[in-house]
């Protein structure tokens, strides 16, 4: 397995264990003791932690460090509706934060 598939696996990881908890991301990186831009940077695959700081994340989900470096947590039919599920919460949350914005700055 080279670098990058790493770095993909364990972002898509991370990403799926914090949306299994309900967690945003400024959430899980404020319980991970990290900064938001390093948490996005990770689960895009743009950056791989130090190992203590992949062991600081797997104890903020309660995991052995292994389980955020599996390549397969869910099948690949859940895979796509995790993807279409989350792509829906995120286009409704948008245009729910612009009829707020809209309706305050009026």
């Amino acid at each position: 397995m080279d670098g990058q598939v790493i770095k993909d696996t364990l972002g898509k990881n991370i990403k799926i264990f914090r949306a299994r908890r309900g967690l945003s991301q400024a959430d899980f990186a404020e319980k991970a003791d990290i900064s938001i831009t390093f948490l996005s940077n990770i689960e895009r695959g743009i950056k791989y932690p130090q190992p203590d700081i992949l062991s600081k994340i797997a104890t903020a989900f309660g995991v052995d460090v292994n389980e955020l470096l599996v390549t397969e947590i869910m099948s690949s039919k859940n895979d796509k509706l995790f993807n279409h599920f989350s792509e829906d919460i995120t286009q409704n949350v948008n245009k729910a934060m612009a009829e707020v914005i809209k309706r305050y700055t009026v």
